[in-house]
């Protein structure tokens, strides 16, 4: 048994979705990267693995800067009361340029530790960096474009 009652990750998981929803809305990251426990790990297989809560604000910052607003819907999430963390499914999405019933998107799995007091220890994310660079193409193709040139480039895979 973890450290946390079922009550208290299911809580969790809500602090979490709503942080993550509000800096979609927002545009604001940084924000978001305040979840994070000062000695956090968050691997990104793409673009590498992230010690601390500043270096992870500082890469979210800048890898989201391009496209502030992708919103992140949940398709489902597990919560796993023995290693106080939960994982999920969220479809990463870009609205269609001109057409509000179209959307461009690419499915991501990520695992994420609570520590309690509404902080997380650990985030790790899980995709397919050859389709998120197809969707995002296809998304610029149809007229979408960046907030700005990329401020960070992928370790591994296609680059923007």
């Amino acid at each position: 048994m973890g450290n946390f009652t079922r009550q208290e990750l299911e809580d969790a998981v809500k602090i979490y979705l709503g942080k993550q929803q509000k800096a979609s809305e927002t545009g604001d990251w940084a924000t978001w990267a305040e979840i994070f426990t000062e000695d956090a790990t968050y691997v990104e297989h793409a673009y590498g693995e992230f010690h601390g809560r500043q270096e992870i604000k500082e890469w979210i910052t800048a890898v989201m800067a391009p496209f502030p607003h992708m919103n992140f819907t949940h398709k489902w999430c597990c919560i796993d009361e023995e290693n106080d963390a939960f994982i999920f499914c969220a479809p990463n999405i870009v609205s269609h340029p001109t057409d509000p019933n179209k959307q461009f998107s690419f499915d991501s799995w990520s695992r994420v530790t609570y520590a309690g007091n509404g902080k997380f220890s650990s985030h790790e994310d899980i995709y397919n960096p050859i389709r998120a660079a197809e969707v995002l193409g296809e998304w610029i193709m149809a007229g979408g474009q960046l907030e700005c040139e990329p401020k960070i480039q992928a370790k591994w895979g296609p680059q923007l």
